[in-house]
């Protein structure tokens, strides 16, 4: 089975070798049709501590490393301005 990747905003860096990253998605609402933005905010490991604030990257499943942490940084698409 693959592994899903998600790509994302890292707005907090502060942990060693972790930051979380806010993934968004819009939906269109069921009645009103309009869409609606929804996020969700994911710990990624990230072995080199390089993540900066504001950074836009690709994360991917992977085995629980810590309580919270279960997906992992692979590629950045763009880096903050931070």
């Amino acid at each position: 089975m693959p592994k899903r990747r998600l790509t994302g905003t890292v707005i907090s860096n502060k942990m060693q070798k972790t930051a979380v990253v806010r993934v968004e998605r819009r939906k269109q609402h069921p009645l009103y049709r309009k869409v609606i933005r929804h996020h969700t905010h994911f710990h990624a490991h990230d072995e080199a501590d390089e993540a900066r604030i504001g950074d836009r990257v690709v994360i991917e499943e992977h085995l629980p490393m810590s309580r919270l942490k279960r997906w992992v940084i692979v590629e950045w698409i763009g880096r903050g301005d931070a």
